[in-house]
């Protein structure tokens, strides 16, 4: 085992015994105390709200039923209002669309269906005068297989190695047993090449040989050409699959298994060490750029990698720290952790999962919910879309939102024939269980026929939710809407700025079975974070500082509680209530908070070991014996890590 994984591993098993210790004395303890470590000003992208747009079904401005860059650029003023500060783009270069997009044709050209590149240039210039970045996806595993260089590596020998092309095993066999991501085999017989080509994704989808240096080069090429457009940087997709192993080794598979997704792909056609180097290029490439430009802005990379926690710190940076890749990484826990039966302690596990694995001093983000997944009002429950919103705008770093989650849109209905995500319609009996329409109908502006995104049948359903469920409702004086909360949060987000640093202390607690709690010191006071996950009223005792009062800043729409409503530290919550309060100096009181029945769980400074909460407090505590016990235990915690780090 490498040192820094050796490092992560050597953490994360005290923080587990921490865990255990707080669970034998029967007192909330904090399940993690994490150092964000740097001192380093916040740059532009390290507080960010990006806003992602699904740009097919944010706004039709033509009335074609499919979504444009015109359309965008018209609801830039409502995105300015809402809080936005950045806005990500899905790919909107032409394209077969078997993919959505994610199977590109042509890397500089507009896809017409989304208008021209006057249309983009606008686009640009238009946020830019509002304040609002514009990041692009970029494509970088694969491309169409109408590219030029797929239809000339056929047959030209000076782009054959552009794609990854062999020869069967035997007659009619293909090379090996890899399996693709959507289903079957990886890879599909091209009669004309007389030769298989390989394919993580559809067969419309050929991925690229980054063994090629012309490849690289122009890939690099294209980064270029939309960093001159203006745009301020990327969200690189699928990036684990960007190299296979040369040797083409069958990889292990479980019986009955027909898709990538059950194979073993590890250090096969996944997570190969190349892949980072290739990432920690592409991040060389645009810092150069901001260099050789003289530019005053960072060109930021996002990466996406759903891989193990391990695999992703080496997508921040490379095990010496010498070399940079993604500003960030995505980060997938709130939504693969998570699904309509989660609890208090789940989110608090997929929270510490993420900042236990965050390398020092790098920028944490949080995401709820993107096009390829169930949206959080239909996986997590409506009632609770406010508090998965306000936990994204709470914890450090930055804050991804796709668009419609600000009014707690969920998803829409499409049968398979309306479908128009190839890898699912192909097979209707699983279409249900595998589409990722249901997440990508059309943006409910209002309750109109088509919902305010176009005058003419759109290219997905409507959804119902429609009705009740729209920006025009929520967006009314006096209405208590997921859409005002969310304009709430941007406010508390943006007076609050340090929150956003990614150099405190974060604490997780379980109160109850229901309740959980996330306390942040900051030097404008401490905030506190609380959610009933559970289906009933509960009342308990949160960490409260001694001579502080405590004052609601955000509460959830199905709160009755106000903004700076004074509350104490033994509070009832409702069902699915979140409030996000902010700890004043006590005007009455001199002495420590007798009501508290929580152990301290951080201090005012960062925390050198993420897994060591301080013990001492001025509330009740454990006996002297259990209390000497859990001390005891620190220390040689401490002393275990010490000697194997040194």
């Amino acid at each position: 085992m490498d040192p820094l994984r050796r490092t992560i591993a050597n953490y994360k098993c005290i923080i587990i015994l921490w865990v255990s210790i707080g669970v034998a004395v029967s007192v909330p303890q904090p399940s993690a105390v994490h150092d964000l470590g740097t001192n380093k000003p916040l740059d532009w992208w390290q507080n960010a709200v990006v806003y992602q747009i699904y740009p097919l079904s944010f706004k039709d401005s033509d009335g074609d039923g499919s979504g444009d860059l015109k359309g965008i650029t018209s609801k830039l003023p409502y995105l300015q209002d809402l809080g936005v500060t950045a806005i990500w783009l899905t790919p909107i270069y032409n394209s077969s669309l078997y993919d959505q997009g994610y199977d590109v044709s042509n890397y500089t050209m507009i896809l017409k269906t989304f208008g021209t590149m006057e249309d983009f240039d606008e686009l640009i210039a238009e946020a830019k005068k509002l304040g609002i970045k514009v990041v692009l996806d970029f494509v970088p595993n694969h491309t169409s297989f109408e590219h030029e260089w797929f239809i000339k590596s056929k047959t030209d020998d000076n782009y054959k190695d552009y794609y990854i092309w062999r020869n069967g095993s035997s007659k009619n066999s293909p090379p090996n047993n890899w399996k693709s991501t959507f289903g079957g085999s990886a890879w599909t017989y091209d009669k004309d090449a007389k030769m298989y080509y390989y394919h993580q994704f559809l067969p419309q989808q050929p991925d690229l040989n980054y063994n090629n240096s012309n490849v690289v080069k122009k890939m690099k090429d294209v980064l270029t050409f939309w960093l001159d457009k203006g745009v301020s940087g990327f969200r690189m997709d699928a990036v684990p699959y960007l190299f296979e192993d040369p040797s083409l080794v069958d990889a292990p598979t479980p019986d009955g298994c027909d898709s990538g997704n059950c194979q073993s792909q590890l250090q096969i056609t996944k997570d190969l060490p190349r892949t980072y180097d290739m990432i920690y290029q592409f991040r060389e490439h645009l810092d150069d750029y901001v260099k050789k430009h003289k530019l005053n802005e960072t060109k930021v990379m996002m990466t996406e990698a759903y891989t193990t926690p391990e695999d992703t710190v080496l997508y921040y940076q490379s095990e010496d720290g010498k070399r940079k890749g993604a500003h960030f990484t995505f980060n997938f826990n709130l939504i693969v952790y998570l699904n309509s039966n989660f609890t208090a302690l789940d989110i608090i596990k997929a929270v510490e999962k993420w900042l236990v694995y965050l390398p020092s001093g790098a920028t944490s983000n949080w995401v709820i919910g993107n096009h390829d997944n169930h949206r959080a009002a239909s996986r997590v429950g409506e009632r609770n879309v406010d508090a998965f919103n306000m936990l994204t705008a709470f914890l450090p770093g930055v804050m991804v939102t796709y668009n419609g989650e600000e009014m707690g849109m969920p998803d829409g209905e499409v049968t398979c024939a309306q479908g128009k995500d190839t890898s699912a319609t192909k097979d209707c009996k699983t279409f249900n269980e595998t589409s990722r329409d249901f997440e990508r109908t059309p943006f409910q502006w209002d309750n109109t026929t088509y919902a305010g995104f176009s005058d003419h049948q759109p290219f997905l359903p409507v959804g119902s939710s429609k009705s009740y469920i729209n920006i025009n409702a929520e967006n009314q004086t006096g209405v208590n809407s997921p859409y005002e909360t969310y304009k709430k949060l941007m406010k508390f987000r943006k007076e609050h700025y340090s929150l956003a640093s990614v150099r405190d202390a974060v604490s997780l607690l379980q109160l109850s079975d229901g309740v959980m709690q996330i306390v942040r010191q900051r030097d404008d006071g401490e905030f506190v974070y609380l959610f009933n996950a559970g289906e009933s009223k509960e009342s308990v005792n949160f960490y409260s500082m001694a001579n502080q009062e405590y004052k609601v800043l955000v509460s959830s729409t199905n709160s009755t509680r106000k903004a700076m409503e004074t509350v104490q530290s033994t509070i009832k919550l409702d069902p699915h209530e979140c409030l996000i309060l902010q700890g004043y100096p006590s005007k009455s009181s001199s002495t420590p908070n007798p009501s508290s029945s929580t152990p301290n769980p951080t201090t005012t400074t960062p925390n050198p070991s993420p897994s060591t909460p301080n013990p001492s407090s001025s509330t009740p505590k454990p006996s002297n014996a259990v209390l000497s016990s859990v001390i005891s235990i620190q220390f040689i915690l401490i002393s275990i890590v010490m000697h194997r780090i040194l």
